[in-house]
C-alpha cells in the first residue's frame, strides 16, 4: 500500500466520486471527467496539484450558475458524509468554494458553514476574510456561537493571524483587536478541539502583540481549569522566550532555586549520536516552589553563527530543600527539518526563565 499523500486520489476515490456525481449532476460522464483530470498533468503532480486538478475538473461538470453549483456541492458533502470519513482527499470541496465562490459571498458562506462540518474549511475561508473583511469577520463572530463545534472551531482557526501553511492575513498580524470578541466567545467553549484552536490563535497573537495577549491572559486566568489550560498553552512562545511578564503571571521566579553540577557528558559527538548533559536544581526556599525546566541548544549554522532553539523538560512542584537531578540527551540524528553542521555547539539550562552560562560541545 502506498504511503504517499498524493495517492489519496486513488482509483477507489474516483469510483466513489463518480458514483456521487452521477446522482447529482444531470448527464454526468465519468470518461470526460477523467479526461479533464488527465489533461491537468495529474500523474506528474504532488498532492496539492492533484487536489487542485480535481477542483478544476469539478468546476467543468457542476452547474455554470454558481448558486445551483453551490447546492450541488453541498449535496456532495452530504453524500460523502453518509459514506463516512472526511480526510485529506476531500480538501477539494472547500478548495472549490474558495476558487469559484469568492464572488458569491452569501452562497459561499452557506457552503463553508455546511462543508466544514465534514472537512475543515480553515484555509478556504481566508480569501473571503481578505476580500470581505468586515462582513466575513462578522459572520465568523456569529459562527462562534454555532451549535456545531466544527463551525465554532472554523471561527477561530480560519482567522488565525499565523495559521501554518495558509494564506496570510496581514491586517490581523498588524492589529488583532477585531478578533478579541470572537475569541472571548470561544474561550469557554465546551469542546476541547475548539479550545485548542483558541490557544493556538492566542499564541499567534502573542508573537506579534505580547501586550495584547497579556491583557487577555490576565483577564481570564484563574476563571476555570479549562481556561487556565488554554492560557498556559497559548503562552508557550513567550515562556520559551523568557518573557518577564508571562513568567510573573505564572509565578515563575528563579528566587531560591539553585542550579549546580551542570556539565556536558559528551563533549564530542558525531552526527547520529546525542549530546548528553546533566545538572541539579535545589529549592533553597522554606516553601514549595513551582519549577519550569527547559534547555537551549545553540546550533552551528553554515555561516559560522549559532542559532538558539529551546526545548521543554518538565514542570513540577519542588519541595523545600528538595534536590532534583536531571540527565538529558538531545539527538543529532539527521532529520528533514534541520541540517547539522560540524563544529562548536552549546547547551544551556533554563530554570524558570533564567538561562545558565552555556557549555560547549563539538559536533565532528
Amino acid at each position: 500500500m502506498s504511503s504517499l499523500i498524493k495517492d489519496v486520489y486513488s482509483p477507489a476515490f474516483f469510483t466513489q466520486l463518480h458514483s456521487i456525481l452521477k446522482k447529482i449532476v444531470p448527464g454526468y460522464n465519468k470518461n470526460n471527467f477523467m479526461k479533464t483530470i488527465a489533461g491537468q498533468d495529474f500523474e506528474a503532480k504532488e498532492w496539492k496539484g492533484r487536489m487542485q486538478a480535481v477542483t478544476f475538473s469539478l468546476n467543468t461538470v457542476l452547474d455554470k450558475d454558481y448558486a445551483k453549483a453551490n447546492k450541488q456541492l453541498m449535496q456532495m458533502v452530504d453524500a460523502f458524509k453518509q459514506q463516512g470519513g472526511g480526510g485529506i482527499a476531500h480538501v477539494f470541496l472547500p478548495d472549490y468554494i474558495a476558487q469559484y465562490g469568492i464572488n458569491h459571498f452569501k452562497d459561499a458562506v452557506k457552503a463553508l458553514e455546511h462543508t466544514t462540518q465534514f472537512i475543515s474549511c480553515e484555509f478556504a475561508v481566508r480569501p473571503f476574510l481578505l476580500q470581505y473583511p468586515d462582513a466575513m469577520l462578522q459572520q465568523m463572530i456569529k459562527w462562534s456561537n454555532h451549535k456545531s463545534h466544527a463551525v465554532r472551531r472554523l471561527a477561530s482557526e480560519g482567522a488565525r493571524p499565523r495559521l501554518p501553511w495558509a494564506m496570510a492575513l496581514p491586517m490581523y498580524k498588524k492589529n488583532p483587536q477585531p478578533l478579541i470578541p470572537l475569541l472571548e466567545n470561544l474561550i469557554t467553549d465546551k469542546h476541547e478541539w475548539v479550545r485548542l484552536s483558541v490557544a493556538n490563535h492566542l499564541n499567534d497573537i502573542s508573537k506579534d502583540h505580547p501586550a495584547i495577549f497579556l491583557q487577555i491572559a490576565n483577564k481570564w486566568k484563574g476563571k476555570t481549569k479549562e481556561i487556565d489550560a488554554i492560557i498556559k498553552h497559548a503562552s508557550r512562545t513567550l515562556l520559551k522566550a523568557g518573557d518577564a511578564d508571562i513568567l510573573q503571571l505564572f509565578n515563575l521566579s528563579d528566587e531560591g532555586l539553585s542550579l549546580s553540577k551542570f556539565k556536558v557528558l559528551t563533549p564530542e559527538i558525531t552526527v547520529g549520536e546525542s549530546v548528553i548533559f546533566e545538572f541539579m536544581v535545589t529549592n533553597t526556599n522554606p516553601t514549595p516552589k513551582h519549577l519550569r525546566l527547559e534547555y537551549a541548544i545553540y546550533y552551528q549554522k553554515s555561516k559560522g553563527h549559532l542559532t538558539k532553539k529551546v526545548f521543554k523538560i518538565s514542570e513540577r512542584l519542588l519541595q523545600p530543600a528538595e534536590k532534583l537531578v536531571i540527565i538529558r540527551k538531545q539527538s543529532f540524528k539527521p532529520i528533514t527539518t534541520r541540517v547539522f553542521h560540524k563544529g562548536l555547539h552549546k547547551v544551556a539550562v533554563i530554570v524558570n526563565g533564567k538561562e545558565s552560562v552555556a557549555k560547549a560541545f563539538q559536533l565532528l
